[in-house]
């Protein structure tokens, strides 16, 4: 774009910044000759071979991004003198790959030193997962669900979990092998496929949902280590509190261990591996040890079909069903997303994600299931713990544990009176069937401290990538990392503060069920990412990984929502209620970016197909609406125009704003194409509902004519022209006011609908001061010239205007939001003189149902035969009613054949004095007014003086007169044309001339 500079002595505000509206600038870097294009082709060359370079994002951690040279360089190559420029691998220029500005993303964070820590698939992802994965469940839960479900319905309750983390898995393997992936695991898979809405709003509660699990799983070793104090009783305090100071001690290491680096909890991680496969080995282990007498009594046998049988059927109690006991063991499958929650720190995140995810899945879901059927084969669900509870003759043995009667054990009193062992009653049962009681007790410590070890790195990690998205303003101070790893340290101390205030006044009961739907809402989204990106079907969509289908995903979706219900109906619905919440507080912010996301390849496919759609069915005229096409040249230059539009269109209809470029094709192209975006930017800003869009053409009325035969899409056309009145027409010469006449004809030629605005005398007296010496301020732009009047009339920001530019600044400021503001309490005056099929009459009803125009009322003025004044207000009042159009009043004019006063006339005689032929004179001008020409119209020029006699009389006090406007007919010249318009609005409100294309657009029919 140009400059505003000093031209000819015209004031210049040297101090307006005009980038502050528009799109950023940036200045190209210098380029060099490579050498690998001379030899390829064997001379020197300006287009370049493909290379990954030029792909690449701005600011890349991976490599510089190189530029490529335009076609319009390609182009003038030839015209140069000297050597070829070649452009070669150069600094960022702040452009995406598409030449557009690119909003910086997590690549365009700071480059991490070569020396920081990446993971490969196994320490990185597998093991995290599987940690995860096999918690205290895997211990101390396990055998109640089974001895409850039976294993039956336990293996149901195992598969079905998988089944949904393994759904999640494919579709999360599918995003993550759909382009490059960076730090922030779930909340940056989410927010790259469904955009910041959906990602701002998940990430925000999955990094909480972490940082409150560190507190769940430190509580539970707490209470493991308490529970040891307590046998051998050796409490601190009490307790309760006991739990809390082991806790906050157990944080504080955990904290130790992730601030010092990822390799030090990567070694952490890989200890506690070994301590929890030892526990694991010895459960199995411990099965095939022959039992002891105290064993048996306890309900532990070894390997026995008869209780494995037993076991098979359900035996819910204590009110227990399926779904509760699904419910109890399903948070144990939600660590599928430790590995890609540290997706940044990872060598090849697109293949270590998929293949460590997935194997994670496999081998933790094999081993729930094998333990499980080990001990449902071995225990049975009852037992007294009594060693003389034997089989004896003639008593009998009944009761649930049929098999241990067998087996020579008689726990008959359980039926009765609760026991203590067996699956369902004692929560130990692992400790006693391993065959060494402590290596549990040690794997529980295990499973407890690697789950809030991942938690405690995922937190801090999700949350970053948030942050440093910066869709949430207010924590963007936690976006810093420090270390050759980027760390989070702010994050990390977040994370803790949180966890420790959970520990110590937490209810951790209750918070849980929400915390696990919060992890289950985030698989959701993953699956539907997956859904909806595959719906879309955009050519971008390409993941590398093939095994995955988009109803699939769909149905995974699904059935995390039914998930979450099950588990706690409330807890959903919070969790639902959080997100909706966030996702509106996103949404109303919009964060500027754009990651290309399949929500916008979506809305794209859909207005396609709505548009094609439309296109089927013909127009109903209880369906109009108007579309507006509105000539205001640049989207700044006529705001009240704009904006008057814009309430007629609203959100309910088409409304362009159009300018038409006037000179040379090849630079009226340039400009044209520079202020596109420029345009569309302002109009986005400034929340007006409207496109931009520009023609550039030899002479303005061929550019006006193709604005209106081509704009639009199908039925999406305009169908109203709303121009602006010409104020300077007595100034601006032959041909300016034939081509603005010309318009005006050739859109009654074309059946549309038509619209002038002419604005308050504010305006007038703006743009007499800001053009003088007649100056134009057209609807078109003459290529490549720079108004600096206009650049003059904006606020000076470091030194104060003169008095001209202050009191110019005031009245445009005022004159241009005169339509933006709500209106005060007033009238809409519409002045129906002519039936145009029900416009005059619609557009006004249709302001007053915008909620800047609802104190506005609507007036309705007819023209009427005198003595038959009241029968035609019954039939306007009858007609009104059928439409259900209400007004305040309805007036019957019986004397507009009156003449016009003297004094009236005298005002339209010096308005065309300049542009009289009298048949004295020798000048052979044919656009000059005749005497014959007044004569023909004589009549219809006194109607629009004596219009504008009745308008002074009964409407100079409305916010917005309406007038039906006159026809340019045959034979009327272009200037006396042009002075019935300006005597018809003379010293007027604003004033609304409208003309329909005589088709109906109101009905009374339903």
């Amino acid at each position: 774009m140009e400059r505003s500079r000093s031209n000819g002595g015209e004031h210049v505000n040297n101090a307006y910044d005009s980038t502050l509206d528009e799109p950023p600038h940036y200045e190209e870097a210098s380029r060099a000759v490579r050498p690998s294009v001379v030899s390829a082709f064997g001379h020197d060359t300006l287009d370049r071979v493909p290379n990954i370079d030029f792909y690449r994002n701005a600011g890349s951690v991976s490599g510089h991004r190189a530029v490529r040279p335009s076609l319009q360089e390609l182009h003038e190559v030839f015209q140069k003198n000297g050597g070829i420029s070649v452009p070669d691998t150069v600094a960022d220029d702040g452009e995406g790959s598409s030449g557009t500005p690119y909003d910086p993303d997590l690549e365009s964070a700071v480059p991490i030193d070569k020396g920081g820590v990446k993971f490969g698939w196994i320490r990185g992802v597998l093991v995290r997962c599987m940690l995860n994965i096999w918690g205290v469940m895997l211990f101390i839960r396990l055998s109640w669900i089974f001895g409850h479900a039976g294993w039956g319905l336990g293996i149901v309750v195992i598969v079905l979990s998988c089944v949904v983390t393994t759904i999640t898995g494919l579709s999360m393997s599918a995003i993550c092998t759909n382009g490059v992936v960076r730090g922030g695991g779930a909340y940056y898979l989410i927010s790259r496929s469904l955009g910041p809405e959906f990602g701002g709003s998940i990430g925000l509660i999955f990094a909480f949902a972490n940082a409150v699990a560190v507190s769940m799983y430190v509580v539970g070793f707490a209470e493991t280590v308490v529970d040891l104090l307590k046998d051998n009783d050796v409490l601190m305090v009490d307790e309760i509190n006991d739990i809390r100071i082991v806790g906050c001690i157990t944080v504080v290491l955990l904290l130790g261990i992730s601030v010092a680096g990822m390799e030090w909890e990567a070694k952490a991680q890989i200890v506690l591996l070994i301590i929890l496969l030892v526990a694991i080995v010895n459960v199995i282990v411990g099965t095939f040890i022959p039992v002891t007498e105290s064993k048996k009594a306890t309900g532990i046998f070894n390997y026995n079909s008869k209780i494995f049988l037993e076991n098979f059927t359900p035996d819910f109690r204590h009110g227990e069903t399926f779904f509760s006991v699904f419910a109890i063991f399903f948070p144990a499958a939600t660590g599928i997303l430790a590995g890609a929650n540290i997706s940044g720190d990872l060598r090849d995140p697109q293949a270590a994600i998929p293949k460590g995810t997935l194997l994670a899945i496999l081998i933790t879901g094999v081993t729930y299931l094998g333990i499980a059927l080990c001990v449902s084969a071995t225990v049975v669900r009852d037992a007294t713990g009594n060693i003389n509870d034997t089989v004896t003759p003639g008593v009998p043995c009944t009761g649930p544990s049929i098999a241990a009667c067998e087996l020579g054990y008689n726990f008959s009193s359980c039926a009765e009176t609760e026991c203590e062992f067996g699956l369902i009653n004692n929560v130990q049962v692992m400790t006693l069937v391993s065959g060494f009681g402590p290596l549990i007790i040690a794997g529980t410590f295990s499973a407890t401290l690697s789950s809030a070890l991942a938690s405690l790195v995922s937190a801090p990690k999700v949350f970053q990538a948030l942050c440093q998205d910066n869709i949430y303003k207010i924590l963007h101070f936690f976006a810093k990392g420090y270390g050759k790893n980027n760390e989070p340290i702010r994050g990390y101390i977040l994370t803790f503060i949180i966890s420790v205030a959970f520990i110590l006044v937490g209810d951790l009961d209750t918070i849980a069920p929400i915390i696990s739907n919060f992890f289950l809402a985030s698989y959701a989204l993953i699956n539907f990412s997956c859904f909806h990106a595959s719906y879309a079907k955009s050519p971008g969509w390409r993941p590398a990984y093939k095994y995955y289908n988009m109803w699939l995903s769909l149905l995974g979706a699904l059935l995390c929502c039914v998930v979450m219900f099950v588990i706690n109906w409330w807890a959903a619905l919070l969790t639902y209620g959080i997100e909706i919440l966030l996702y509106i507080y996103v949404t109303v912010k919009k964060p500027d970016v754009n990651w290309g996301s399949s929500t916008q390849a979506v809305t794209f496919v859909s207005a396609v197909g709505n548009a094609l759609s439309l296109s089927g069915v013909n127009d109903h005229v209880k369906n109009f609406r108007p579309q507006i096409l509105a000539l205001t040249g640049g989207a700044r230059n006529r705001p009240a125009l704009l904006d008057l539009a814009h309430s007629f269109s609203k959100n309910y209809g088409l409304c362009l704003t159009c300018e038409v470029f006037v000179g040379p094709r090849s630079e009226a192209l340039e400009e044209m194409n520079s202020g596109m975006e420029r345009n569309q930017l302002w109009l986005r800003k400034t929340k007006r509902k409207a496109f931009y869009a520009a023609v550039a053409c030899d002479e303005f009325r061929q550019g006006a004519e193709s604005l209106l035969q081509a704009s639009g899409l199908g039925r999406m056309k305009p169908n109203t022209l709303m121009i602006g009145f010409k104020r300077n027409w007595r100034t601006a010469g032959t041909e300016g006011v034939q081509t603005y006449v010309g318009i005006l004809i050739m859109h009654s030629c074309q059946y549309e609908n038509f619209s002038m605005l002419k604005a308050a005398k504010e305006q007038q007296a703006l743009d007499n001061e800001a053009m003088p010496n007649g100056g134009k301020k057209g609807m078109f732009r003459k290529s490549r010239k720079s108004s600096t009047h206009v650049l003059a009339t904006r606020v000076s920001v470091c030194a104060p205007p003169t008095p001209q530019v202050a009191k110019m600044n005031e009245k445009l400021l005022e004159a241009s939001a005169q339509f933006k503001k709500k209106q005060p309490k007033g009238t809409i005056d519409v002045w129906w003189l002519f039936d145009d099929g029900g416009l005059t009459l619609l557009l006004p009803y249709i302001l007053t149902t915008r909620k800047k125009w609802k104190d506005s009322k609507l007036r309705i003025f007819i023209a009427g035969q005198p003595g038959r004044s009241d029968l035609d207000k019954q039939e306007m009042k009858s007609l009104l009613q059928k439409f259900r159009i209400n007004c305040t009043d309805i007036n019957v004019i019986d004397d507009i054949h009156i003449p016009p006063r003297a004094d009236s006339l005298r005002k339209l005689d010096d308005m065309i004095e300049p542009f009289r032929l009298h048949e004295e004179s020798k000048d052979s001008a044919p656009w000059k007014i005749t005497d014959e020409e007044l004569s023909t119209f004589e009549e219809k020029t006194n109607l629009q003086i004596r219009l504008n006699e009745l308008l002074q009389e009964n409407s100079k006090s409305a916010n917005l007169i309406v007038v039906s406007m006159p026809i340019a007919r045959k034979g009327v010249s272009d200037f006396l044309y042009m002075a019935w318009l300006d005597i018809l609005t003379k010293d007027l409100p604003p004033t609304l001339l409208i003309r329909g294309n005589h088709k109906s657009v109101l009905t009374f029919y339903s």
